[in-house]
């Protein structure tokens, strides 16, 4: 079974928190908006840390580099059998400055023409009820994890100063 690991930066907003959803690359995905984001991920083979891996595939996928405590959000089973384990860390990131890798692909499927596309084309901030109708309905528990840790941590999000 294929495993992949990522993370959920999130940050406060006038006191709300928000968190970094990216959107995947090429021609399948660039007329789906709702319910097709998700959380920066990427695979890993059997043996690696998969928090290493998960740290690697946010920079791969945005060009930042992530250092700091990350607190881990479990598994989840995605609707293609792929386990995915992740973790938020509160930071930012300016999603004008995304840099994505490129992978290629075929296009159109069982063709034999292979194009270069970008693993991700966009990345947003959204609020939590604004990322729950964006995100893969599969990875939907991450952001209920988080909001359920943040909540245990410090109660009302509207008593959290704006800035950290």
């Amino acid at each position: 079974m294929k495993r992949s690991a990522g993370i959920l930066l999130y940050k406060f907003v006038r006191g709300e928190p928000h968190v970094l959803l990216v959107h995947p690359g090429g021609p399948f995905w660039a007329k789906k908006d709702l319910g097709s984001w998700s959380i920066p991920k990427g695979e890993y083979t059997e043996g690696e840390d998969p928090l290493a891996a998960a740290i690697r595939e946010f920079g791969e996928e945005t060009g930042e580099t992530l250092r700091g405590s990350f607190h881990p959000l479990g598994e989840v089973i995605q609707k293609n059998r792929k386990i995915v384990n992740a973790w938020a860390i509160e930071g930012d990131f300016d999603p004008a400055r995304l840099r994505s890798n490129l992978c290629e692909i075929v296009w159109p499927p069982k063709s034999s023409h292979v194009m270069q596309i970008p693993e991700v084309d966009r990345a947003e901030w959204f609020g939590l009820a604004d990322a729950r109708m964006m995100i893969l309905a599969s990875q939907v528990p991450f952001l209920d994890r988080l909001e359920m840790d943040l909540r245990a941590k410090h109660g009302s999000f509207h008593t959290f100063p704006d800035e950290r």
